[in-house]
């Protein structure tokens, strides 16, 4: 069964279309297709705390595209879930009222612990080792998650106001740093924690970072190598040299500096980079969902 998975980010929008195969009692999410569109709507919203008409237009126009394309591939059932800018936007209502009825997708805003929760979901479908102790960190376009996760379950979590959309719209306040990096801190035992990254910007980083080949994990003394190297250049110089998109190629920076000042602030050496993000927790919850309601 196909499922799709609506990601409506602060800077990009995501759709992933996959199925869940069992095999040895084992769930794994295999990915049919995904498609990402800059949209970036925390450009609006971090600054004037609406979204723009034209982001409006885009988004709407993008989530028709989303329908049909769910319709060629047999999606049997799907969600759309919005975050951070959505969740700040003054005339949300109004922007998910236009959305559905344009494109008859219903888009549902969820808060910081949901998504974290959904992301967090998924690690029962990768090769974790559950003894250990982990800080997970997710770094959005308009927020930031952090969990402390002991057994596999997340102990502690919370959400900060502090993305790479609105780092570079200039939209954060020094005490959210500081709320951030003081609940990193005291929710690690330095060596005894390891960090597990997710969004497309850490992705990025691991592959640009001189960790080995098809390595997930990446130390401290890595990210601070390449995030410093990137910031050295300007955001035509990096698209040019590590071959980026223009909607990475700017945002790539602020990410490295958040996963890079909590894990110093945490005391962590290391992160472990699965290829896991929000759409992919949505599809497991809909294939779990699904498997309890099996007669």
């Amino acid at each position: 069964m196909k499922y799709g998975a609506i990601d409506i980010g602060s800077n990009a929008v995501r759709l992933l279309i996959a199925e869940v195969i069992e095999k040895k009692g084992k769930a794994r999410i295999s990915k049919t297709a995904l498609v990402r569109v800059p949209v970036r709507l925390g450009d609006s919203v971090f600054t004037t705390g609406k979204i723009s008409p034209a982001k409006i237009k885009k988004l709407s126009k993008t989530m028709e595209a989303f329908r049909l394309l769910m319709e060629v591939h047999g999606v049997e059932e799907y969600l759309c879930y919005a975050t951070s800018a959505m969740r700040e936007a003054l005339n949300a209502k109004e922007v998910v009222e236009k959305v559905r009825k344009d494109s008859a997708i219903s888009i549902e805003i969820i808060d910081g612990r949901k998504e974290a929760k959904l992301i967090q979901s998924t690690f029962e479908t990768i090769a974790l080792d559950f003894s250990k102790t982990y800080l997970y960190i997710d770094v959005g376009g308009g927020s930031t998650e952090i969990s402390l996760l002991e057994d596999g379950k997340p102990i502690r979590s919370k959400s900060f106001p502090l993305g790479t959309v609105r780092l570079l719209k200039g939209k954060v306040d020094m005490k959210v740093w500081k709320e951030i990096l003081d609940f990193a801190k005291y929710n690690s035992d330095g060596d005894d924690v390891i960090a597990i990254g997710s969004g497309g910007n850490i992705n990025k980083l691991i592959k640009l970072s001189d960790s080995p080949k098809q390595s997930r994990e990446m130390n401290l003394a890595q990210l601070q190598g390449i995030t410093g190297a990137l910031e050295k250049m300007s955001v035509n110089k990096r698209m040019e040299t590590y071959d980026l998109r223009v909607d990475r190629a700017d945002v790539i920076v602020p990410a490295g500096e958040i996963y890079k000042r909590v894990m110093e602030a945490a005391d962590i050496d290391f992160i472990v980079v699965p290829k896991i993000g929000l759409s992919d927790g949505m599809v497991y919850s809909m294939y779990k969902r699904r498997k309890r309601l099996k007669p």
